[in-house]
C-alpha cells in the first residue's frame, strides 16, 4: 500500500493540504492562474510578486530565501523550485507524498517522493482544460502527453529509512520489469547498467535519489546525500525503459497512488 499528499504550479505548486516554509517559516499558498506563471517566467518578476488563487495566496520570498513544501506524513521539505544538471530551466514542484511497503500487514514508509516538471509543459495541456482532479487522475492520455513532451521532469525520491541499494533496486525492477514486454539487448544493457548503480550501495536515510526524464528516450539519474546532485551516476538511454518507469509512477496502476492524486488535483486547478 502506498501513499502522499500535495501538490504545486509553474513556480510554487503544492496541495491544499501541504504545509510550505522557508527557513524562515514563511507561509504560502499556491497560485493556478496562467497570467501569474507567465511572470514567473522572468526571474526579474518572481522576487517579489503577491500570488492569489482560490487555493492560496503568496508573497514570494527574496531571492535568498528557499521555500519549501513539506510532504507531512513524512515531514520531508521539498523546494518549490530545483536546478538539476542537465536541464535546460529550473523545474518546479507539482505534488508530493510517499511510498508505503507492507511488511506483516504493517505498513512502513520507505520515502518521500516529489515531482517537478519544467513549467513550459503545462502550456501542452489545453486540451484537458477544465476537467476535474478524479477525471485527469484516471486519464492515462494526459500522463502520457507530460512524457512525451520533450520538456524535462524529474521525480525527487528522499528516502526516510535505511535501505540497501539491491533492496531498493529489486523492489524498483519488480515494478519495471513486466512493463518491457519484448525487452531487446539494448533494453537489457540498460537496465543491467541502471541495476550496477544499486548493488552493493547502502542507501541512508535523507538520501537523494533523482530520476531526470530529460526527453522520452533519454533519463538521468542523479544519487546525492545533500540534496545537491553533482555529475550523473548513469544515463539511461531506452525509451522502453525510461517510459516503463515514468509508468511506475504514473500510469493506470501507479506505485504511489496519492502522489498521482496530489498532482492531478495541482492540474485541476491549473487548468480551470
Amino acid at each position: 500500500m502506498i501513499g502522499e499528499v500535495a501538490a504545486v504550479p509553474r513556480s510554487l505548486w503544492v496541495h491544499p493540504h501541504t504545509k510550505i516554509r522557508s527557513p524562515t517559516s514563511i507561509s504560502v499558498s499556491i497560485p493556478t492562474n496562467r497570467t501569474h506563471f507567465e511572470k514567473i517566467k522572468n526571474p526579474a518578476r518572481k522576487l517579489s510578486t503577491t500570488i492569489a488563487s482560490p487555493l492560496f495566496s503568496v508573497k514570494a520570498a527574496a531571492a535568498a530565501s528557499v521555500e519549501y513544501a513539506e510532504e507531512p506524513a513524512t515531514s520531508v521539505k521539498f523546494p518549490t523550485s530545483l536546478d538539476l544538471p542537465g536541464c535546460s530551466t529550473a523545474l518546479s514542484l507539482i505534488g508530493t507524498g510517499f511510498r508505503e511497503k507492507v511488511f506483516a500487514i504493517i505498513g512502513v514508509k520507505v520515502y518521500a517522493a516529489g515531482l517537478y516538471l519544467n513549467p513550459d509543459i503545462l502550456d501542452t495541456l489545453d486540451a484537458w482544460k477544465g476537467r476535474k482532479a478524479a477525471q485527469i487522475e484516471q486519464d492515462s492520455s494526459l500522463f502520457d502527453s507530460i512524457y512525451q513532451a520533450p520538456l524535462e521532469k524529474s521525480l525527487q525520491i528522499v528516502l526516510v529509512r535505511d535501505i540497501d541499494g539491491k533492496t531498493f533496486w529489486d523492489a524498483l525492477d519488480e515494478a519495471v520489469s513486466p512493463r518491457i514486454k519484448s525487452p531487446n539487448s539494448t533494453d537489457r544493457n540498460v537496465l543491467s547498467a541502471f541495476r550496477a548503480i544499486f548493488q552493493g550501495r547502502p542507501l541512508k536515510k535523507g538520501t537523494f535519489i533523482f530520476l531526470t526524464w530529460v526527453d522520452p528516450s533519454k533519463m538521468l539519474v542523479h544519487i546525492s546525500t545533500d540534496g545537491n546532485p553533482s555529475a550523473a551516476e548513469a544515463t539511461i538511454e531506452s525509451e522502453n525503459v525510461t517510459s516503463s518507469l515514468f509508468d511506475v509512477f504514473f500510469g493506470r496502476a501507479p506505485v504511489s497512488p496519492t502522489l498521482k492524486s496530489s498532482i492531478s488535483n495541482s492540474l485541476a486547478s491549473f487548468l480551470k
